[in-house]
C-alpha cells in the first residue's frame, strides 16, 4: 500500500510517500518513495521541493494561499509523469496525519471521524500553535482524497501509559480536573520507533527490556520505557520542560517567571518568548542554537560555548541516571535526533561517568559513527548504548497499516485520577 504521510504546520506541509504493509513492516523493508515540503503557504513565492531517491531534487515556485491548494499541488506533482512517483493519484491508499496533541483522549492512532476531529479541536487549547494547522492539513487532504481512510497519529499518545504519580504536578488537584493540567510529553512517535528499532537491532523483543531513549535535536526529550511502555518523559505540559534545547530553557525554577515580570517589567508574552526562543544553547552560549557551531566555538576557546556544551550533556546524563533509578535499572540507552545521531562528542560526555551503571562506551566506534545506526558500547558493556536514527514518518505509515488491520500496539487505556 502506498501511504501519504502529512505533517502540516501553520505555513508548511511536509510529506512523504511510503510503501508498506504487514509483511514489509515485519521485515523492516518499508520503502520511502518520495519526500518533500511545501513552505511559505500564504505568500506569493511558496516553494515545493520533491526528493526521490537516485534523482535530482525537483523545485517549483508559485502562489499558494492556503493548505487545500498546497495539498492539491503535492498530489499533482506526485502524479506528474515527468517528476512524480505515482501513475495516478488513486494509487494513494491511505493518508497518515501527524497530530501533535491528543490530550487524554487518545492513547493510540485512530481513523479520523467527525467525533475524532471534534476531540482534536478540543485539544487545541493545549497546543494552539500545532493542532489547528494539523487539522487544516487534514481538511485539505480529505477534500482532495475523500474516498481513502485518514488516520491520526498523535505525538502524545505513546506517553499516555504514564501513571498519575509520574504525570501529575505538585499543584492543586483541581487544576488537573478543570484544565487537564499535567505532563503529556512529546516526541512520542520518535521514542516509540527508536525503542522498537533499537530492540530489533539487538535481537530483543520490544516489550522485554528497560530502555532509555534520548531524542536530541533543536528540541530534546528523554523517555523511560519499561517493557514497551513509556513510564516517564522529560517534556511536560508543553515541550518547554526537561532537557536543555536549542533555544528552549528546559527545567528551571518556576518562580523565575514572576520574578522576571516584576524585576525586569517583562510581560507574560515576553517571558514566554524568552524561554522558548532565546534560551537554551543559544541563550547560554550567545553563539548559536546549533550544536555543531557550539562545538566549533568551544574548540576555539569560546568559554560560554563550552559552558553551554557542558550544561547540555550534564542534563542528558542526569535524566539517564534518573530514569534508570525510576525503572529499577536499564538495559539500553538509545540516542536519536540530529545531535544524538551525529555528535559523538555529546554522546561521550553524556555517558561519561556512568560506568558504575554498567555503561561502557567504545570510543573508537562512537567517534566513527555519524548519521548511521549501530552499537557504540563495548563488547563487555552490561548496558547497551546505540545510535538509532529516528523515522517518525515510517512509524506513522506503519500505524496506518496497523489501524486498518486492527492490530494497534497493545497499550492499555491511560490511567486517570478521580477527584
Amino acid at each position: 500500500m502506498k501511504i501519504l504521510v502529512l505533517n502540516s504546520g501553520s505555513s508548511s506541509v511536509k510529506f512523504q510517500v511510503i510503501e508498506t504493509d504487514l509483511e514489509r513492516m515485519n521485515a523492516h523493508q518499508d520503502q520511502t518513495l518520495a519526500t518533500g515540503l511545501v513552505e511559505k503557504i500564504g505568500l506569493s513565492d511558496s516553494r515545493l521541493v520533491l526528493k526521490v531517491p537516485d534523482r535530482k531534487a525537483y523545485t517549483d515556485y508559485r502562489e499558494i494561499l492556503e493548505h487545500r491548494a498546497a495539498i492539491d499541488w503535492v498530489l499533482r506533482i506526485l502524479a506528474d509523469p515527468e517528476v512524480g512517483i505515482l501513475g495516478e493519484v488513486a494509487e494513494v491508499g491511505a493518508v497518515g496525519h501527524r497530530v501533535v496533541h491528543g490530550g487524554e483522549a487518545f492513547a493510540s492512532s485512530v481513523i479520523i471521524t467527525p467525533d475524532v476531529v471534534q476531540q482534536i479541536e478540543d485539544c487545541s487549547v493545549l497546543a494552539p500553535l500545532h493542532n489547528p494547522p494539523n487539522l487544516r492539513g487534514y481538511y485539505a487532504a480529505h477534500a482532495a482524497l475523500p474516498d481513502v481512510p485518514h488516520i491520526a497519529v498523535f505525538d502524545t499518545a505513546f506517553h499516555q501509559t504514564m501513571a498519575p504519580h509520574s504525570f501529575l504536578y505538585g499543584i492543586p488537584f483541581q487544576l488537573y480536573t478543570k484544565h487537564a493540567l499535567r505532563k503529556y510529553g512529546f516526541h512520542g512517535t520518535s521514542h516509540r520507533y527508536v525503542a522498537f528499532r533499537g530492540s530489533q537491532i539487538l535481537g530483543w523483543e520490544k516489550d522485554e527490556k528497560k530502555l532509555i531513549t534520548v531524542h536530541l535535536g533543536n528540541g530534546c526529550s528523554a523517555a523511560a520505557i519499561d517493557r514497551g511502555k513509556s513510564v516517564d518523559t522529560s517534556m511536560g505540559f508543553t515541550p518547554l520542560e526537561g532537557l536543555l534545547m536549542g533555544t528552549r530553557s528546559g527545567d528551571m525554577d518556576p518562580a523565575i517567571v514572576p520574578w522576571l515580570m516584576a524585576m525586569e517589567e517583562m510581560t507574560l508574552h515576553q517571558v514566554n518568548t524568552m524561554m522558548n526562543k532565546h534560551s537554551g544553547l543559544y541563550g547560554i552560549s550567545g553563539v548559536s542554537s546549533d550544536m555543531r557551531e557550539i562545538i566549533e566555538a568551544r574548540a576555539g576557546g569560546h568559554q560560554r560555548a563550552d559552558v553551554a556544551f557542558r550544561m547540555f550533556c550534564y542534563r542528558v546524563k542526569k535524566y539517564i541516571g534518573a530514569y534508570a533509578a525510576a525503572m529499577g535499572g536499564v538495559d539500553a540507552v538509545f540516542f536519536t535526533g540530529g545531535i544524538g545521531e551525529n555528535s559523538p562528542e555529546v554522546r561521550e560526555w553524556a555517558l561519561s561517568g556512568l560506568e558504575y551503571m554498567g555503561i561502557e562506551l567504545d570510543r573508537h566506534i562512537n567517534d566513527g559513527l555519524r548519521g548511521g545506526e549501530g552499537e557504540i558500547s563495548s563488547d563487555g558493556s552490561k548496558v547497551k548504548a546505540l545510535v538509532v536514527p529516528t523515522n517518525e514518518e515510517k512509524t506513522i505509515a506503519r500505524d496506518v497499516v496497523r489501524v486498518l488491520n486492527g492490530i494497534m500496539p497493545s497499550w492499555e487505556p491511560p490511567e486517570t485520577v478521580s477527584p
